[in-house]
């Protein structure tokens, strides 16, 4: 069995991993996507490739991925496109589907709080004119919450609601930067509206 642990000076990311390699202690290191955590110390919980994910001034991140190119992971700072999962009037959670223009395999949780939606008018927000579950969003991640789960912000003008459904099970059109309407019925709904910019446009 392959022993990782902080004393080494090795380059983490060219190990080459088993299903239950030692990676490190906890002290040292924040367990991560493809990794489990049992008496203090990391253990890979698949076969892969280890990779170290800085984390501001927090412990580094160990996270295991099956394959060695082409691996993504939300990182401070990067653009997702997320699926709102669960609101409440504090926070609202989502799944990450992609960062930047790479869907993800592997899937990492999101969280959007209240003060982290708009940066104007904070204490008249509120959650459920903002998001729905279903809705597609563009955001910023701000940090780490959790081993798998990320902060986010939606307050920049270009983040937000890029695709949400009416009630009647339509694609509703932005018609302000908090006001979506159905085409089908002309009913509105309270949105925070991603102002698109074209880099952040997919195009199959």
């Amino acid at each position: 069995m392959l022993f990782l642990d902080w004393e080494c000076n090795c380059d983490i990311i060219q190990f080459i991993l088993l299903l239950g390699d030692r990676l490190g202690r906890c002290e040292h290191y924040a367990s991560g996507n493809g990794t489990y955590v049992r008496q203090q110390c990391i253990y890979s919980s698949l076969a892969g490739f280890v990779h170290e994910q800085e984390n501001d001034d927090k412990l580094p991140i160990l996270n295991v991925t099956r394959e060695e190119q082409h691996t993504v992971i939300p990182e401070v700072g990067s653009i997702v496109t997320a699926k709102v999962t669960n609101i409440n009037p504090r926070f609202c959670k989502c799944t990450i589907l992609c960062v930047e223009d790479s869907p993800l395999k592997d899937k990492f949780r999101g969280m959007i709080r209240k003060d982290d939606v708009r940066a104007t008018e904070k204490d008249r927000i509120e959650m459920y004119k903002c998001f729905r579950p279903g809705d597609i969003i563009l955001a910023k991640v701000l940090s780490l919450g959790d081993a798998q789960s990320y902060l986010l912000t939606t307050a920049e003008n270009e983040f937000g609601v890029v695709l949400a459904e009416s009630e009647a099970g339509v694609n509703m059109v932005p018609i302000s930067w908090c006001e979506m309407q159905c085409p089908k019925t002309n009913i509105i709904e309270f949105r925070k509206v991603a102002k698109v910019q074209p880099q952040h446009i997919l195009t199959s």
